[in-house]
């Protein structure tokens, strides 16, 4: 299976000069209860919908010094414990609900990976007015001011203007795993 970049076209081996190559995750992740799903039917395909983007966001963040297969084990707790990852309720998270994130043994109760959340929620909030929504947003920066299709690291740059707790492995995982940048998948992957 070839990982379809956002514009349609699929990610060939010279469209990953850039990007992190995923070949170990396509070799273990078939057949596994958790890694297995999320591989064949999420990773590296385009996703338009603002909770998803948002969802997508927000376990990137959370996967930060841990597994990605921790933060799939707790994907559910992390879709009751944020509202479905609706941005409008997350974005008007108070003090009592920051205390109920940090009491919630179903996500990871990092205090700046709450408060990056929140932040976060009202920032695509705002896309909306700015841009259309999330998905908007991040279709009108997929070239920069030369007309040059964005790298990795423009995109960081970008992110890191625009988000809390977004660096270099957040932002490229999370653009991958949405086809905005190659290299979700190898070209021979099934």
């Amino acid at each position: 299976m070839l990982a379809r970049l956002h514009d349609g076209r699929q990610a060939g081996a010279r469209r990953i000069r850039y990007a992190r190559v995923m070949s170990g995750y396509c070799d273990s992740a078939p057949g596994h209860p958790l890694h297995g799903p999320y591989h064949d039917g999420e990773y590296g395909f385009p996703q338009r919908e603002e909770s998803v983007l948002f969802e997508r966001l927000l376990l990137e963040i959370n996967q930060a010094g841990l597994s990605w297969e921790t933060i799939l084990r707790k994907r559910d707790g992390f879709r009751r414990a944020y509202h479905g990852f609706d941005v409008d309720k997350v974005a008007r998270y108070g003090a009592k609900d920051r205390e109920r994130l940090l009491a919630d043994p179903g996500i990871i109760r990092n205090r700046l990976k709450i408060d990056a959340a929140i932040h976060n929620a009202q920032v695509v909030r705002g896309l909306r007015a700015s841009h259309g929504g999330f998905a908007a947003w991040l279709d009108a920066h997929i070239d920069d001011a030369q007309g040059q299709r964005r790298d990795k690291a423009a995109w960081v740059k970008l992110f890191k203007q625009t988000f809390r707790f977004t660096g270099g492995e957040i932002t490229g995982e999370f653009l991958m795993s949405l086809g905005y940048l190659p290299g979700a998948h190898r070209a021979d992957c099934r």
